[in-house]
């Protein structure tokens, strides 16, 4: 039997494997840190562009997020319901639909200031590392 025609279905010689695992353990990370400001990962990023952006529509956030937004909609719904944001149809445009951060969104900001920190304390990487890892990613997501 000819083993070198399998060798490219080898778990260990795929890129998209230990990429999967990586990211669901740096969320896993996340969880404890994410759960005092009763945020998802997912909601913790967009709240991450909303914090810079104050508002967008929720096509910009998810060309920002690499989300669509059948992922979106439910998103925004809850954060709408825990008072984070609210959602509105644009004035010049109705089928587009804006996102906003209300006060008390802005207000979690404070509260989530140290959560990068605290995150890269969990990283075994060098900064200069990471920063190698960081640049390799975004040149993959292009």
């Amino acid at each position: 039997m000819d083993t070198k025609k399998y060798e490219a279905l080898k778990l260990e010689n795929q890129i998209c494997f230990p990429l999967y695992a990586c990211s669901r353990e740096i969320i896993k990370q996340y969880k404890p840190f994410l759960d005092e400001l009763d945020l998802t990962y997912t909601q913790y990023i967009a709240m991450m562009v909303l914090w810079e952006k104050k508002a967008v529509t929720v096509k910009e956030l998810g060309t920002a997020l690499f989300l669509d937004s059948g992922t979106l909609t439910p998103l925004l719904k809850k954060m709408e319901a825990k008072g984070l944001i609210t959602r509105r149809r644009s004035t010049l445009d109705e089928r587009s639909l804006i996102v906003s951060l209300t006060p008390e969104g802005e207000r979690l900001r404070e509260r989530a200031v140290e959560v990068p920190a605290k995150m890269a304390q969990c990283s075994p990487l060098e900064p200069e590392e990471a920063m190698e890892l960081y640049r390799l990613l975004y040149k993959m997501l292009k």
